[in-house]
């Protein structure tokens, strides 16, 4: 299944040697498949999440297991042609990202879905709203307290 990433590693602009190609590669199509294929923000919020979960023992330790993780990400998201526009954008990205940029709004967040769903869970804490995904931390009833949660409208008033 990870094979899909193989033929992508190539594709790094000029100077771009720093990384692992197929780490690019597979980060690149998370963000190409599961963000607005122009916004740069929501490309680096969808990698932070795949970073903050390389990070995490709960999760794989590489970007491809993370990204390849079974009902996680799109489907396809390693295997399905790269068409249209955003992929050299997505490339750039994911290069930011394996360096160590993020999307200082998402913080320690480790989920996102489509901007504008809303689901019947009272854990979810929004933390940002950007290339169409609404990123968000799942918050215990015991690490909540008494606080109320901040909902998607009020992440996205935060931008």
């Amino acid at each position: 299944m990870l094979s899909g990433c193989a033929g992508y590693g190539s594709h790094r602009p000029m100077g771009y040697n720093s990384v692992d190609p197929r780490e690019q590669a597979c980060m690149a199509r998370a963000m190409f498949f599961e963000s607005r294929r122009d916004s740069v923000d929501g490309m680096l919020g969808v990698g932070t999440v795949v970073m903050n979960r390389v990070a995490s023992p709960n999760y794989p330790d590489t970007v491809c297991e993370v990204v390849g993780q079974k009902n996680q990400f799109a489907p396809g998201v390693l295997t399905r042609p790269m068409d249209g526009g955003g992929r050299d954008l997505a490339f750039r990205a994911a290069y930011s990202v394996l360096k160590g940029q993020r999307l200082r709004e998402v913080g320690r967040s480790m989920f996102f879905h489509t901007a504008g769903y809303s689901f019947g869970y009272d854990n979810m804490h929004y933390l940002a709203i950007a290339g169409g995904n609404a990123f968000y931390e799942k918050v215990s009833r015991q690490e909540r307290g008494d606080k109320r949660l901040r909902t998607q409208a009020e992440a996205l008033r935060l931008q």
